[in-house]
């Protein structure tokens, strides 16, 4: 019988996974060509504004395929207020048996996308990191810098947002985890002070531009997952050292990637995928100096890794 597993469940059993390790390990198999993952299926809306994705696929040596759904909307490009929803569905390969339905309001969605920002900043950020620019004071601005902390040991954060009331309050939430916030209206502020920097809004035009950008500056975009959406001035992926996509093919139809190509100022043979770099400490940040990129734009293998993970932890806690 096909189960049903709400929210709270779902959290419940977040604790004896390890999210981070399995989302590297779904970007080395989609690098390496283990995995089916078709193209992404979306709905775009302009009132109100959001997005609908549909991601899908599997990999190969599974047992499993899975459907996820996402949405998100905002009640207007100049409001901070932001609604998403979502679920996945897990199927049994060879029989198309419905194994579970994860209700996860999207929350899964939004684990797997701050794993991937882990993951990166592993083998690309700088050794020293004095400061963590975040620029989106929203949920994937607090979870990136939750879950950053498993590879970077830097409690110090400057946070970029909309209007002083939200940056207030992501400062409050996450003093009370231990980091130690500083808050601007001023994106440039975030470049002047980091070398670490995640972009984490849904921006339709650059927040950061190529003079911002110092020498020897990690950047890992994740905001910009449709073809409208972007968050980086072309000309810092034209001066980038390295530039990783999560999906090649993926990332020349949507993100920053596709951006700076739609603008000429990026040759597609210059672009590496993550799940190589991995593996390939010669696809790895070698130097301080060298200015690297990451274009993270949600990848069906991170929600196929996530929703196994979370399936498998509760049936082992509902056998013991």
């Amino acid at each position: 019988m096909t189960q049903f597993y709400n929210l709270t469940q779902i959290k419940s059993v977040l604790k004896n996974i390890q999210p981070v390790q399995e989302i590297e390990e779904g970007f080395i198999a989609y690098s390496e060509g283990k995995a089916e993952i078709p193209p992404v299926g979306e709905m775009l809306f302009k009132k109100p504004p959001g997005d609908v994705h549909i991601k899908y696929g599997y990999i190969m040596d599974d047992d499993y395929y899975a459907i996820k759904i996402a949405s998100g909307f905002f009640e207007s490009p100049q409001s901070s207020r932001y609604t998403s929803d979502g679920l996945i569905l897990l199927f049994k390969k060879g029989t198309g048996e419905l194994a579970c339905t994860l209700l996860d309001e999207c929350y899964l969605t939004n684990v797997r996308t701050a794993a991937a920002g882990a993951v990166v900043a592993k083998y690309l950020a700088p050794k020293h990191v004095d400061c963590i620019g975040i620029v989106g004071a929203g949920t994937q601005g607090r979870m990136q810098l939750e879950f950053l902390d498993s590879v970077i040991d830097c409690k110090e954060v400057m946070v970029w947002g909309m209007n002083q009331k939200e940056l207030d309050v992501y400062r409050e939430d996450m003093e009370l985890v231990g980091y130690n916030v500083r808050t601007t209206l001023k994106a440039e502020d975030i470049a002047a002070h980091c070398k670490l920097i995640v972009t984490a809004t849904p921006s339709k035009s650059p927040l950061l531009s190529a003079d911002m950008i110092r020498q020897g500056t990690h950047i890992t975009a994740m905001g910009s997952d449709t073809p409208e959406k972007n968050e980086l001035d072309p000309r810092i992926l034209q001066k980038a050292d390295i530039i990783v996509a999560d999906s090649i093919s993926q990332c020349l139809l949507r993100g920053e990637i596709h951006q700076a190509l739609k603008a000429g100022v990026l040759e597609k043979e210059r672009i590496v995928e993550l799940g190589n770099v991995i593996v390939n400490p010669d696809l790895q940040r070698i130097s301080e100096e060298q200015t690297t990129i990451a274009d993270l734009t949600g990848v069906a293998v991170q929600d196929i890794q996530i929703a196994k993970a979370v399936y498998h932890a509760l049936i082992g806690e509902n056998k013991s």
